[in-house]
């Protein structure tokens, strides 16, 4: 009775019209823009990093197939740099946003594309967390608190696997982490059905949890930046992309695990750890609780070489229990933390027994 009602739901689903991957992608970009339709004016928004490099490469291809190309450059994922960004595409009167960059870069696009009314292209630079394909989008508010939106997926996605593997290998660990996330964000989706009656997709929970068993195939691959370990990595954030657009929302793909990461957010802001690495890292002790094989999940974020711990992380035992502490209050959403959440012997027994506090 529950699949024939859930069968009966209108939903709407999103999703990317073109996705462009491989060795030399980033040159079909003129063309796929001109096959989208009549975009000629073109905000170009990228990264202080790879604006002066791969950036320039891209605005002067597109400039020479007679697109008007005005660059701007996002050096944060804030309310400011938000707001810096809108009124820069109002401004130069753009008909499409093109996002060349990581994930800060790509998750600010897309809001302003939002905001705007615009649809947005992706041409992701590094693959550091699953977003270069979705509809989520992770930004912080004026106080630092996460801030999520469900808005429109990209247009298209152009990634190409011989740029993104020149990224600093931390980026590529980071993604792996993010993705090797859906083992427990999966199972806490399930549990919400279970528990709370909340709707989820059986086929958005499985391309989730398939991306994290590729990813897991490949990691050695992964780690030694071949092709192939590049591809799987790009496809599977591509997969989770899609997977949170058929389930209308970032439920498969974020769980107890990404709570964690949002939470550690809040109670240490100097950390310098990457979202994925917190995901990688959330995904250890959510996997205790589960009951699942933790020791697995630690494991392939070594052989990657991601952090597995808070000493790796760059982050204090404290810090670590005080995010597992607020976890559960971070979004209103049901996963292995339960309403209650952790009591503070609990958290600190939890991250010593999977190693997370040495």
């Amino acid at each position: 009775m529950q699949r024939l009602q859930e069968a009966k739901r209108v939903h709407e689903i999103d999703l990317p019209v073109k996705v462009v991957t491989g060795s030399g992608a980033l040159a079909k970009l003129p063309e796929l823009l001109e096959a989208l339709g009549s975009y000629r004016v073109l905000a170009l928004l990228t990264g202080p990093t790879v604006g002066p490099t791969v950036g320039k490469r891209v605005e002067s291809s597109l400039s020479s197939h007679g697109f008007e190309v005005h660059t701007h450059t996002v050096g944060a994922a804030d309310p400011e740099a938000v707001n810096d960004a809108v009124n820069f595409v109002r401004e130069v009167g753009a008909h499409l946003v093109v996002a060349v960059g990581g994930g800060r870069v790509i998750d600010v696009a897309k809001y302003v594309a939002h905001q705007l009314s615009l649809r947005f292209v992706s041409v992701p630079t590094a693959v550091s967390h699953d977003g270069i394909a979705s509809p989520a989008v992770s930004l912080k508010d004026v106080d630092g608190y996460p801030v999520s939106k469900f808005v429109k997926p990209p247009l298209a996605v152009v990634a190409d696997i011989d740029v993104i593997s020149q990224a600093p290998h931390r980026l590529l660990a980071s993604g792996f982490g993010d993705i090797i996330g859906k083992v427990t964000s999966v199972r806490d989706a399930i549990l919400a059905k279970k528990i709370k009656g909340e709707y989820v997709g059986d086929y958005s929970l499985a391309l989730a949890k398939m991306s994290a068993a590729m990813v897991a195939e490949h990691a050695e691959a992964i780690a030694k930046r071949e092709p192939e370990g590049v591809s799987v990595l790009v496809e599977a954030a591509i997969s989770c992309g899609v997977a949170m657009a058929i389930a209308g929302s970032s439920r498969p793909c974020s769980g107890s695990e990404h709570n964690f990461s949002h939470a550690l957010d809040l109670v240490y802001p100097d950390k310098r750890s990457l979202h994925g690495e917190q995901v990688g890292v959330g995904t250890i002790m959510m996997a205790y609780l589960h009951g699942l094989d933790w020791r697995r999940v630690q494991r392939l974020l070594r052989t990657v070489g991601a952090p597995t711990n808070c000493e790796e992380l760059g982050v204090p035992p404290e810090a670590i229990v005080k995010a597992l502490l607020i976890a559960h209050r971070v979004r209103d959403r049901y996963t292995i933390l339960g309403e209650g959440g952790l009591s503070e012997a609990a958290a600190w027994k939890l991250a010593r027994i999977t190693q997370v506090i040495p």
